[in-house]
């Protein structure tokens, strides 16, 4: 089995970088704290911060001028990689499964590809259907479309159906995503 040393994997949750103390750039900032709120010089806001005995936080950098807040900064970063953990948590990626009919399929054969979308969409993946039509298959467009469709009506069947995107031909198939309605 092959090691692979090189490949390069996602976070698992991303985290904005703040700005903190002397990164700040802005010339005046919104000071916030609950014992003071208001516009001061950025010099004299870290003075302010020290002196609480807390960093100063660029929390939007987008204002104007720049909000920033005095806190501790090793509790702040804990609270946002907390709430980045639990978005990651909450959001739930669709996959798209892969279903391929061919242009002669027999009715038996349907019907199994038919179970197999069924499965997908029970566990919540979106399945695309694809056909390719090969030599004189491509003069029967309508007829490859159709197949396409009735299939989609079988899924309608077991299932309520969202068509994300319609049977298009394009470079010699057919492709059709479907998934189930929310």
């Amino acid at each position: 089995m092959r090691i692979h040393r090189h490949r390069h994997r996602k976070p698992k949750y991303s985290i904005p970088n703040f700005k903190v103390n002397e990164k700040i750039q802005a010339e005046e900032v919104r000071f916030v704290h609950e014992a003071f709120n208001g516009v001061l010089p950025l010099k004299e806001a870290i003075a302010k911060a020290k002196e609480l005995g807390m960093d100063l936080i660029e929390v939007s950098p987008k204002a104007n001028p720049p909000v920033c807040k005095a806190m501790d900064f090793g509790t702040f970063k804990y609270q946002k990689v907390k709430e980045a953990k639990k978005q990651r948590a909450q959001s739930k990626e669709v996959e798209i499964k892969g279903i391929r009919l061919k242009y002669r399929i027999g009715v038996s054969d349907i019907e199994v590809r038919r179970k197999q979308a069924a499965k997908f969409l029970e566990k919540g993946h979106k399945v695309k259907i694809e056909m390719q039509l090969r030599g004189r298959e491509r003069e029967h467009r309508d007829r490859a479309r159709a197949l396409i469709n009735n299939f989609i009506d079988l899924l309608r069947k077991d299932f309520e159906i969202r068509v994300d995107t319609e049977p298009t031909f394009q470079g010699g198939r057919f492709n059709a995503i479907v998934g189930r309605q929310t």
